[in-house]
């Protein structure tokens, strides 16, 4: 067996379209969109988004056009938007399908269901939003969603989780 420094089956830089390898330069703080209630919930790891301020202050998302997520949200109208730190690496994992959640990733860590949607108790800062119909609208592969947001809970500071170049960043010691 041969331990690699980096993925055996990514595709090199010089063969990958050039906007998504700007586009993964940007990098960014995780985040976990939740929505729904029960078994009728689902939710989606997303590194591109924004917080807008402002009255009301807005969360701009790209959201998968297939995703579970897009369709409970469309359904409920309303999510939870939790920013990661770095223990939550493994529910970005399996929210983001790519590591394996026997029974679901909801299984993952302790839930709390808030009016908006359930949120990972772990994840001490976060949104509750409600979608904006009027302005969701494919934008490229993604569809672009603005909710207007209802709810903030600032928790304590963490070592938030980064996505950068495919990859998260490893904290500095």
């Amino acid at each position: 067996m041969t331990i690699h420094t980096e993925h055996p089956f990514d595709t090199p830089d010089e063969d990958r379209d050039p906007l998504r390898r700007l586009r993964g330069r940007i990098g960014g703080t995780v985040s976990l969109w939740t929505a729904g209630v029960g078994v009728e919930r689902a939710g989606l790891t997303v590194s591109s988004y924004l917080v807008a301020t402002g009255e009301p202050g807005r969360v701009v998302g790209l959201l998968h056009p297939d995703s579970d997520l897009l369709e409970v949200l469309t359904e409920t109208g309303t999510a939870v938007v939790s920013l990661l730190g770095v223990r939550e690496q493994r529910l970005a994992d399996a929210f983001a399908g790519v590591m394996p959640a026997p029974g679901g990733p909801f299984r993952i860590g302790t839930w709390e269901q808030t009016e908006w949607g359930p949120r990972p108790v772990s994840a001490a800062t976060w949104a509750g939003v409600r979608l904006d119909a009027t302005t969701s609208h494919d934008v490229g592969w993604s569809v672009l969603v603005e909710a207007v947001v209802e709810h903030v809970l600032i928790g304590p500071e963490d070592t938030p989780l980064v996505h950068r170049r495919g990859r998260y960043q490893r904290p500095e010691a």
